[in-house]
Parts: structure tokens; sequence; C-alpha cells
């Protein structure tokens, strides 16, 4: 709308299904877990229009991104929370490019674990500020959370309520998505720390894979680790690239042997922050 790119969230609270026979209450941007995804280029101005159907008040932080104070979100500290049944617009000019996340910053303990939150991919206004070759992309936001009987709660260790569940993109493997690629192509795996309480040590089978963005800033070349695990904490972001060298089923998960379960149970031979790339020679 007038050069502007313009993105209307609602927050509600839905029932969501983490597993087929798994059905959980979530708060939740557009009715789903995470919230759309939004994508735009760097330079852009945007203006995000959120309307809050929630029985609580809320907000949004765009988290990691430069912009003027008004827009930050911080409920009570930079705006007032926006009230059930009422509007907020974020307006503001991207001026950085990379991986970023958009979450609730308003009762921040329970609603971003409960589903308030989604990705940002700002891409360079110049394609050669991102100077990585790859065939595909794959965005992982991890979060956990604690189920008993039929309803959802964040999990909060310190009063004992520790998780039971743990999604990959909103949803646990089984019913994580599963990567198809070829021998001798490379995935950018875009790892993003929706998770609110816990780190996760994100391993790629397969073989190593090179570290080349952290929180949205590129890493120079002679310092980008080669690894094949990397801890993911919470509000951190790691760009890595990854090469199908040999065909086969390779998992990416977590490597805390309880978070490839779902409640404490394997189902296909793993569960929870879990999925497979799937290589074909």
């Amino acid at each position: 709308v007038d050069g502007v790119k313009v993105f209307d969230l609602e927050t509600s609270v839905i029932e969501w299904n983490i597993l087929p026979d798994e059905p959980v209450m979530a708060y939740a941007f557009n009715q789903q877990v995470p919230g759309p995804r939004i994508r735009v280029t760097e330079g852009d101005r945007v203006r995000i229009n959120v309307t809050n159907h929630l029985p609580e008040s809320t907000s949004v932080h765009w988290h990691g991104l430069v912009l003027p104070n008004a827009m930050d979100g911080a409920g009570e500290i930079t705006q007032e929370p926006i009230a059930p049944g009422d509007t907020f617009t974020y307006e503001f000019v991207t001026e950085q490019r990379g991986t970023y996340f958009y979450h609730t910053h308003d009762h921040i303990d329970r609603q971003q674990a409960l589903g308030l939150y989604g990705a940002l991919i700002i891409d360079p206004r110049e394609p050669e500020d991102y100077p990585y070759d790859y065939d595909q992309e794959l965005v992982i936001q991890l979060q956990e959370l604690l189920e008993r009987e039929g309803y959802s709660w964040p999990s909060m260790p310190m009063d004992g309520g520790l998780p039971n569940f743990f999604t990959i993109n909103g949803k646990a493997y089984p019913e994580t998505e599963t990567v198809r690629m070829r021998v001798g192509e490379t995935l950018l795996v875009r790892f993003i720390g929706t998770n609110s309480g816990f780190i996760h040590p994100m391993h790629i089978h397969g073989g190593p894979f090179r570290i080349v963005e952290t929180d949205g800033n590129p890493v120079p070349p002679e310092g980008q680790w080669v690894k094949d695990t990397v801890n993911v904490g919470p509000g951190e972001r790691y760009d890595v690239l990854w090469e199908a060298r040999e065909p086969g089923k390779w998992l990416l998960h977590c490597h805390i042997a309880h978070h490839t379960t779902n409640n404490n149970v394997e189902v296909e031979g793993g569960g929870g922050l879990m999925l497979i790339i799937e290589v074909a020679p």
C-alpha cells in the first residue's frame, strides 16, 4: 500500500495438533503455530497490524531488529499492551538482513511457550550480500511445552513443570517435515531459538556443517566454525550450510535424548525435536 508492505496478525486461542492424537490448547498468530513466516527485503518499510483476540493483553517484539523504540513491542515499557479486542500497528523500515523472529513480549513466560512466535526472514537488498551457495532452505523453530490432561502449559523447571513434548515448527516427530535432497546438494538451515526454557544442542547426521551467520550477522570466512552440533539457546539464530554427501535417511535432531521422545515414548524411532533429511543418489 503506497510502497509499504502490510501484514495482518491476529492472536487467538486455538486447538493445535502437535501429533495426530495429541491436541493442545495454544496461543496462535493467524490460527497457526508458529505464526506465519514473514519474509521481506532489507530496506522495505513494513506495517504490521496486530489484533488481539486473546483473553488477556499482549504485544509483539521484533527480536534483534534495530527500529524506533516505540515499535520495539515491550509491553508496559515501550507501549501499552494490546488489550483484548484492540489493534496496534507496528511500522518501521528494515535496516538489516538475516534470520530473525517475532514473539509476544507481554506475559511472555506463558504466551511465547504456548505458541506466540514466528520467523522473520529479511533478504538482502543486494543478493551478493548473502554470498552462500545452497540448493534448499530449511527454517527450524524450536519449542518445548508441558501437556497435562489435554491442557498445555509452558514448561517451568523451577516450579517442577518439566516439558514432555518438544516441537520443530509446531510439530513433534514423526509429524515434522521430511527434507528431500540429492547427493551433492547443499542445505541452508536457519536454526531459530524460539524455545523458551532450554538450550538444544542441534545435531545433523551424515557429516558436519559450516556456521556462516549468527543472530543475523555474517561470520567472516576465517571465523566460520565447522561443526556437527550447535547449541541453540533461547533467542539465538544460526545459519548453517550442510552438504548431502551420501544417500540415505539422515537425522536432524536435538542431542538431549529426552527431547527426542513424545511424553517419554519413542515413536517410529524417535520423537520431539527430530526430522529426517532423505538424500537420493
